[in-house]
């Protein structure tokens, strides 16, 4: 979203970040932006306090395979019963209760987690998927037609950069990424731990999962090492560094640190749930999540494999936030041009959510 904005205003498109829970002029705005369809209660109250036109960068990401099969405790109970959608309505329904998080739309708790994802795609003026496969994916869950235009994730190549002072440890395993259930930080450790594989861990624990970043800090062996949440700006000595970047979680849309890793010339290794193929085709090693022995032998195919530039190549090439700026500018204006009465104004647009 930070990345969006700042390709934005680059392009001379006035883009602004607010938060769902703050206080926001609509008035001042011609157009919203919102991220994050599996939030459908922060989008619905703004689409009816504004009456403004909008587009979505859905983000869809399907906690299903985590939630019924690897979640503990009495929710992984529950879970394994439940559809995605029902899992998604409960966890936003506890999160309120434990007063960890908001409940902007009250008309969520009727509608409930699908029909409130369907009607947000219906009116949307434009969705933006990052991937074909995310595209599809949403329109079968839905059952819903809507209008969209793909526009993948990126880097930027700027800060991305490789440098010729940093020497690379090929046996540096990193992995980049909030510490939640979903990212599989766990069955990474499993597999690592007390091997000649150094495991490095860069992120903060999400909110709601402290107890299992505390476990994942429990069961780690010697040769593995946490440093809490970096700004990015200090992320790409770590990429040069390290010989492999992984990221073997449950489920990836595109997985952005995968792409910020390839382009400092990691060998990268990703999850096989979800949209990483369209994104990294065979120039990525691919785990299966839910097994240790998976990830270490993908962990060791990729170590012993020669280094392929084809994939950091493709991705400055096609994947950077300069290239998604341009694609959704096109939106932008397809979105206009739809509706002749929308008086645009190019130097003070998009409130993005």
């Amino acid at each position: 979203m930070m990345q969006t904005a700042a390709a934005l205003n680059r392009e001379g498109i006035r883009a602004e970040i607010r938060l769902t829970n703050e206080p926001i002029d609509y008035n001042k705005y011609d157009l919203f932006h919102f991220f994050n369809v599996t939030r459908p209660a922060d989008i619905l109250h703004h689409v009816k306090s504004s009456g403004k036109q909008y587009i979505i960068s859905p983000i869809y990401i399907d906690y299903s395979l985590y939630d019924k099969y690897f979640r503990k405790g009495i929710s992984g109970l529950l879970f394994k019963y439940l559809s995605s959608d029902a899992c998604e309505y409960l966890k936003a329904i506890m999160r309120k209760i434990k007063g960890n998080d908001s409940l902007n739309s009250f008309s969520y708790l009727w509608k409930g987690q699908k029909a409130s994802v369907k009607e947000i795609l219906k009116k949307a003026s434009m969705v933006l998927p990052n991937s074909s496969s995310e595209y599809k994916r949403l329109k079968n869950s839905y059952d819903a037609s809507f209008q969209h235009f793909v526009v993948p994730n990126g880097i930027d190549p700027e800060l991305f950069a490789l440098k010729n002072d940093v020497e690379r440890d090929n046996d540096l395993v990193l992995c980049v990424g909030r510490i939640e259930g979903v990212k599989n930080q766990l069955n990474l450790i499993r597999a690592l731990n007390n091997t000649r594989y150094k495991l490095l861990l860069i992120g903060y624990p999400a909110p709601n999962q402290l107890g299992y970043y505390e476990e994942c800090k429990r069961i780690a062996a010697g040769n593995v090492q946490f440093i809490d949440y970096l700004p990015q700006h200090e992320l790409p000595c770590y990429y040069q560094r390290a010989g492999i970047h992984i990221l073997p979680s449950f489920f990836e849309t595109t997985g952005l640190t995968s792409l910020e890793a390839a382009a400092m010339g990691c060998k990268v290794i990703v999850t096989d749930k979800g949209d990483t193929v369209e994104y990294f085709g065979d120039l990525a090693g691919y785990c299966e999540p839910g097994s240790p022995e998976s990830i270490f032998q993908t962990v060791e195919l990729v170590h012993a494999q020669s280094y392929d530039n084809r994939l950091r190549e493709k991705i400055l090439s096609e994947y950077t936030w300069a290239n998604a700026s341009v694609s959704i500018l096109r939106a932008y204006q397809q979105v206009i041009k739809a509706n002749e009465s929308f008086e645009w104004n190019p130097g003070y647009s998009l409130s993005t959510q």
